[in-house]
This record gives structure tokens, C-alpha cells and sequence, in this order.
């Protein structure tokens, strides 16, 4: 979970540097939305482990900009 973590991150990083330095915003968004919410929900499965609180509002942020990068997608 670590390793996907730490790649999910990257990504992030990577899409939105790439989206800031093209000015293409638009096109990037909805797949920097997309890997966001999958690093909350990663980030959500491992602090499930430890704290339940805290992976409960991270389960609601990750279905949160999940739906908002899918409706922007489609």
C-alpha cells in the first residue's frame, strides 16, 4: 500500500505540474481529479487500520472527487 501510495503521489504531482506549465488545464483535470481520489482512498484504506475517524472523512473526500472527476470526464 505504501509503494501505490507513494505512485499515486507522483502522479498527482506530475499531472497538475504538467497541467500548470502547458495551461492545459482542462484536458488534465479530470484525470488529476481521478488520481487524487484514489490516493484518498488508498490513504483512507491504511488510516482504516489504525484510526476509523479520520479514514471515515477520507472515504468521503475520495467519493467526493471521484464523482466530481467523472462528471467532468463525461
Amino acid at each position: 500500500m505504501k509503494i501505490l501510495r507513494i505512485i499515486l503521489g507522483i502522479v498527482v504531482i506530475l499531472l497538475s505540474g504538467y497541467g500548470l506549465i502547458s495551461g492545459n488545464i482542462g484536458t488534465v483535470l479530470p484525470l488529476m481529479l481521478l488520481s487524487a481520489g484514489l490516493l484518498f482512498a488508498v490513504i483512507g484504506i491504511t488510516e482504516f487500520q489504525k484510526r476509523k475517524a479520520d479514514a471515515f472523512n477520507l472515504f468521503l473526500v475520495s467519493g467526493f472527487v471521484l464523482f466530481v472527476g467523472i462528471y467532468i470526464l463525461v
